[in-house]
């Protein structure tokens, strides 16, 4: 996914269920599937973003729990080594823009997920300009 979690996401069938042909709305499950993030405190948050919401690591576990899942993989935030643990590691960022803006020298990475869910990180340096 690409941001976070939403209230209005109960199951994986909800994500298949979305209308995805359509201008993204400013509230709702789509809206918040892009915008969200997780966060240090349980529950839901106000995001300060000003749309989405924040999630704590009960919401990941439950969902996680909810879905016979072990991991959510979401592409949202910088992270400078290219990603980013959060959610007691029940919540990985990946981030893929090298370089970021073009002022960040951030890395970028490949989750490589081999068939007994072992993780392999493929990291890379950004380019020189």
């Amino acid at each position: 996914m690409r941001g976070g979690l939403s209230p209005s996401l109960y199951t994986l069938d909800n994500i298949c269920a979305l209308d995805r042909i359509q201008e993204v709305p400013h509230e709702g499950l789509m809206c918040d599937l892009l915008w969200s993030d997780p966060d240090d405190r349980c529950g839901w948050g106000i995001s300060p973003r000003g749309v989405g919401y924040t999630f704590g690591q009960d919401i990941v576990a439950q969902f996680n729990h909810t879905n016979d899942l072990t991991l959510i993989s979401r592409a949202h935030q910088l992270a400078m080594e290219g990603y980013d643990w959060s959610q007691e590691n029940n919540d990985v960022n990946i981030f893929s823009a090298p370089n970021y803006c073009y002022r960040c020298g951030n890395m970028v990475v490949i989750l490589e997920i081999g068939e007994k869910m072992d993780q392999n990180f493929l990291q890379f340096d950004p380019s020189p300009r």
